[in-house]
């Protein structure tokens, strides 16, 4: 058995090499994909140094939000009124002010893993002070700064090279004079820190002299922290300040990132989950096609005396070294595969490049386990067919499938079909529970996504039932068009389906990854530009081109003023944008009872004289006054709000209550999407709010560009390049999902190559005798390629199938206008084009060696 295996695996080598490489690609594409959320996991949960690592108490003006362990104090406290109290060994004043900063080419700096970058002041007291120079000195002078050691290297900046810093109401350039560490990190768990000189950091954050939003407390030698906040509080209680230890900060830090590195791990293992399905589903085919071409070797070992349980072992033998070999080259590939996905994901603004590879148990055995495990399952099913056909039958013939046996595939499909409903049937309780809103929207359509993998898995086992048909459709059509070699086609199509449905079954993977994804991006992209244009009046847009961790890139707020004064303009109006709480009513919970969680709404904020001219909403809203909020009518619903109610929202300075004047919709979600209010109203809520665009009616183009000219980055648009470029910074994320989607399909068209052109050397001999008996090499090709033909029709209409049904799904599960599954009329023409393409060019090769096969070498075949 021994010399039978080795010979075996010498004679073959050409398809064993196929399915090897099949197997490294897909386990590859498997630990790449596992490497990568370990990655983004790591990158958002292990950032958790602290700039209070040498600080005992903080000391914070006003309240903070509980449910935001980031969020900055609303109130203001008095640097004297801490320092030199008793057990206070040295204070220091403290600010955060959330800024862009932009590097010599003008790209915002983009801080790791979806955090945010601020100003800060350098801490003087040396015992208070956690960073450590690396490079550099610490900023002395107003307009120097010291930057985080991440945000060095994500913008290539060394000291002495200039920043542009973009503050809520104006731009600055400032020099790096240093490069700091902070407990041996190069960021914290909040992110980057530009640190300035304190007098530089009050003033931005607009703090009378001698006031902060909050004072780092050092203890005196011998006093515990918890005593002296006890100390501080109860001497401190006149004013309007909180006290708590900066130990219990770091801790609310830490579980903050340990509970957002969860979530994202999970969104992001759902998304490689498409990538995973066609790494497991190629390994599995490709195997399973090997071992059935041997099928009739193995059964003739049986006339010279071997078992069925030899037969057996030797099948999973050699399914047990290709797993092994395939899952050390896919192990050592997922490396580069992670890497490709990390700077994909960079560029939507989420960057995990601050962790290096993960090496733990995790990232090496699930790949290893996924390729080693497949191979044994395809070889369990393949081994114990093989042991049980007899040598009389296998010597009829090579290529032939057997008869019969129907109902174990249909029922095995069925069985399949069944659990698909495991991830349809929660669609319909998460669309009864969970509110209207984008958490739904995601929730039903991952859901549905996986639901459509699972039911592609039952078609792939149904599809030997459709070849007969489709072959014979294709047989008539080939014998009208190549005569003789149109029957022959026929002939060897309907004789072995399952040969031609393992490769139609790589291709309808890829056809239906393509073909959804275009659909999809096809119907938000058509959405975003219909309803964008309904709702945007102005005739030019006014916006940062640089994407950020929270979406676009700001602007400064004094863009507005630059533009209204240019010739030409009749309207200049500055949209902003800050996320509110609300505290009053309590927000409402869709599961009853239950106890709702915290509700933040994006408000937008807006000249409401201005706003008619450039912006049309939806609903019958009226100017709105200052103290007064507009909701979607979303929002209303869901939270049983009416009109004329008063509530309280937390905005960055603290509690403001304000009167709903009414509902509204803004059908593009680009502009206003949950609430809106006045600008002054914004102010109240949020000083530091941030400009998203400046939206202008009037004006040239050119005029316009020579204004913003000296702001880096800055980009006059029209009306359908800012609505496309909003909608990108809507879709942040998509990148890194076609990579997922690109490699698996990449995956996909070479697994159903690998299988045509092993299945063209399964049929040596018979290709041989056809020549004998005199077919020409024309007619050899031509019967390669009519075979082809089916391969494309059956995995083109099987995927497109699949596509359609996937997008419909999510259609009707949500009714979200964005996923309509109204394709243009060009787009599966194209995909079928595409399919046929690669479908023939991967059966070029092998149809010119069968043609070439000599007589004499098809006889000694098997």
């Amino acid at each position: 058995m021994w010399l039978i295996a080795r010979r075996s695996f010498a004679e073959g080598w050409m398809r064993l090499a196929a399915t090897l490489l099949a197997g490294v690609f897909s386990v590859g594409l498997i630990a790449g994909s596992v490497q990568f959320t370990l990655r983004a996991q790591e990158a958002v949960s292990g950032s958790d140094a602290s700039e209070y690592a040498r600080t005992d108490v903080l000391v914070v003006g006003g309240e903070t939000d509980p449910d935001d362990v980031y969020a900055a104090p609303d109130g203001r406290v008095a640097l004297d009124a801490v320092a030199g109290r008793p057990g206070v060994a040295a204070a220091a004043g403290d600010a955060l002010v959330p800024v862009t900063a932009s590097g010599p080419d003008g790209e915002p700096i983009v801080a790791p893993a979806g955090a945010g970058t601020t100003l800060r002041p350098w801490t003087p007291e040396t015992g208070l002070n956690p960073y450590r120079l690396d490079a550099g000195r610490a900023p002395a002078a107003d307009g120097e700064v010291a930057v985080t050691g991440h945000m060095a290297r994500a913008g290539g900046l060394s000291p002495g090279d200039a920043l542009r810093v973009t503050l809520p109401r104006r731009s600055r350039d400032m020099k790096v004079v240093g490069i700091v560490t902070v407990q041996d990190r190069g960021t914290v768990a909040r992110g980057d820190l530009v640190l300035a000189p304190p007098e530089t950091v009050r003033e931005a954050a607009g703090l009378p002299p001698g006031t902060w939003q909050g004072v780092w407390v050092k203890a005196a030698p011998g006093v515990p922290a918890e005593r002296l906040a006890k100390d501080l509080a109860r001497d401190l209680a006149a004013e309007d300040v909180t006290v708590r230890t900066a130990a219990s900060a770091r801790s609310a830090h830490s579980a903050s990132l340990q509970a957002e590195g969860a979530t994202i791990g999970g969104a992001i293992a759902m998304v490689a989950s498409v990538a995973v399905f066609t790494g497991l589903f190629v390994v599995a085919n490709t195997f399973g096609t090997l071992v059935r071409q041997r099928t009739r070797r193995l059964a003739l070992l049986g006339a010279i005396g071997a078992t069925p349980r030899q037969i057996k072992r030797l099948i999973r033998l050699e399914a047990l070294v290709l797993g092994a070999v395939a899952t050390a080259g896919g192990t050592l590939l997922g490396f580069p595969v992670s890497g490709l996905l990390t700077t994909l994901f960079a560029r939507d603004g989420f960057d995990i490049t601050g962790t290096g590879a993960q090496y733990g148990w995790v990232a090496l055995a699930v790949p290893a386990a996924a390729g080693i495990l497949v191979t044994q399952l395809a070889a369990w099913r393949a081994a114990r067919k093989a042991a049980r056909i007899s040598p009389m039958q296998a010597l009829r013939s090579a290529t032939a499938d057997t008869a019969g046996r129907r109902w174990p595939r249909l029922l095995g499909a069925l069985a399949v079909f069944a659990a698909a409903w495991v991830f349809f049937g929660p669609v319909f309780a998460v669309q009864h529970d969970e509110p209207p809103g984008p958490d739904r929207t995601i929730a039903v359509c991952v859901l549905i996504l996986l639901g459509c993998m699972t039911t592609a898995a039952a078609l792939c086992v149904l599809a030997p039932f459709f070849v007969g048909p489709l072959g014979g459709l294709v047989g008539r059509l080939g014998t009208a068009v190549s005569g003789e070699a149109g029957r022959l086609a026929r002939a060897t199509i309907t004789r072995s389906p399952r040969r031609v449905s393992s490769a139609a079954s790589s291709l309808m993977l890829g056809v239906a990854l393509v073909g959804a994804t275009a659909l999809i991006v096809l119907s938000a992209d058509a959405r975003f530009d219909e309803a964008g244009k309904e709702v945007l009046r102005a005739e030019h847009a006014i916006a940062a081109t640089g994407v950020t961790s929270t979406g676009q890139a700001p602007l400064p707020r004094d863009m507005a003023d630059r533009v209204a004064a240019v010739p030409g303009v009749s309207r200049a109006m500055a949209l902003t944008a800050t996320e509110a709480k609300l505290v009053s009513p309590r927000p409402k919970s869709p599961y009853g009872d239950e106890d709702a969680g915290p509700l933040y709404l994006m408000v937008s904020g807006a000249d409401p004289a201005a706003m008619p001219s450039v912006l049309d909403l939806g609903g019958d809203l009226r100017p709105l006054r200052t103290g007064e909020i507009a909701l979607t009518s979303t929002v209303m619903e869901a939270q049983r709000l009416r009109k004329g109610q008063r509530i309280v929202v937390r905005g960055g300075a603290g509690k403001v209550a304000l009167t709903i004047a009414g509902a509204y919709h803004d059908p593009s979600h680009l502009f206003a999407d949950q609430a809106l209010v006045s600008a002054a109203t914004l102010d109240r809520l949020d000083p530091g709010a941030a400009t998203q665009v400046v939206l202008v009616r009037g004006g040239t183009r050119e005029g316009l560009a020579r204004a913003v000219a000296d702001v880096p980055g800055v980009e006059v648009l029209d009306r359908s390049g800012y609505i496309e470029m909003a909608a990108d910074a809507t879709t942040s994320g998509m990148t890194v999902i076609y990579g997922f989607i690109g490699m698996a399909l990449v995956l996909a068209l070479f697994g159903m190559a690998t299988t045509v052109s092993m299945s063209v050397g399964e049929r040596t001999r018979e290709f041989g005798l056809l020549g004998a008996v005199g077919a020409t090499g024309t007619q050899i090709r031509s019967v390669v390629r009519w075979e082809a033909a089916t391969v494309v029709l059956l995995g083109g209409l099987l995927g497109i199938g699949t596509a359609l049904g996937t997008v419909y799904l999510m259609h009707v599960a949500t009714g979200s206008t964005f996923l309509s599954p109204n394709p243009p009329w060009w787009l599966f023409a194209a995909v079928l084009a595409g399919a046929a393409a690669v479908t023939l060019a991967t059966s070029a090769l092998p149809a010119r060696r069968a043609a070439a096969v000599p007589i004499l070498e098809a006889a000694r075949s098997e």
